[in-house]
């Protein structure tokens, strides 16, 4: 009988694989480009430009385009080019002049190997779940701490608060420490639940989306807090009262540590 349920746990198992398998295939194939040193930078740029440049797009389109703006949460505000180049500036400088020289002295080191074998789906959608609570609690402490005391405020934070009115090139309009840390509690959470290097790949992405998402200023019917059930997730009119109003809602994504904490706000 245990036999049996072993047998049967394995098939499981290898089936599982195989629905991840031709794609990590994929992306082992491309060793050169993704066991360069400039793949990380560049994987992040990339993404981030590509999750933004939609709403870049819809920014202009509704000066001329009146029914875009009924999605907007601020209808009359749209980013000026003397507005959104600083943010794309300052993100494209602190990627050189920070992450790259990072990035280096970690491939100096040597790339880690990459395993022959794909995770398993659910394994993946737990890891990446598990980064995102993780992600989540650790930035809401960082958050309510930059934000309670005036000195922490006033030199890290403050920056990324210059706009108040929120758009999606603004989401990484920040410090070097602030950018420093997030990067750190990515570090820390992939390894601390040893995320295969898939999982890591899908958070990553899945984290610029929905940073990205919360900058936007943009309510869709399909945006992510409405398609989770319950109120569970903020989204983006959550982390746009939080610009507005400073002092409440300060996890970036799930609303249980404002709940908890007294600190969320709907309106």
């Amino acid at each position: 009988m245990s036999c049996g349920n072993t047998s049967e746990r394995h098939i499981l198992r290898s089936s599982d694989q195989l629905v991840l398998q031709p794609l990590w295939d994929q992306l082992r194939a491309q060793d050169a480009l993704t066991q360069s040193p400039l793949f990380a930078v560049l994987f992040s740029i990339s993404t981030y430009v590509g999750f933004c440049l939609p709403f870049v797009v819809l920014d202009v389109l509704s000066r001329w385009v009146p029914a875009l703006r009924r999605y907007k949460i601020h209808p009359d505000f749209s980013p000026t080019t003397r507005q959104m180049l600083p943010c794309l500036g300052q993100t494209l400088y602190q990627h050189a002049v920070f992450v790259l020289p990072l990035t280096l002295l970690s491939w100096a080191r040597g790339p880690a190997p990459w395993p022959r074998e794909a995770p398993e789906l659910l394994q993946l959608a737990g890891h990446v779940l598990g980064c995102l609570l993780l992600f989540d609690a650790e930035f809401f402490a960082w958050h309510v701490l930059h934000h309670k005391v005036p000195w922490l405020y006033r030199t890290f934070h403050k920056m990324h608060h210059r706009n108040s009115a929120s758009f999606a090139l603004a989401t990484q309009y920040m410090s070097a420490w602030e950018l420093f840390s997030l990067g750190f509690f990515d570090a820390v959470n992939v390894t601390l639940l040893q995320c295969h290097p898939l999982t890591v790949l899908v958070f990553r992405v899945l984290n610029i989306w929905l940073s990205v998402e919360d900058h936007s200023g943009y309510d869709f019917p399909w945006s992510t807090h409405r398609l989770v059930p319950f109120g569970w997730y903020g989204g983006v009119t959550h982390h746009d009262l939080h610009h507005s109003q400073f002092h409440c809602n300060f996890a970036p994504y799930f609303t249980h540590w404002d709940r908890i904490l007294g600190t969320l706000r709907s309106k």
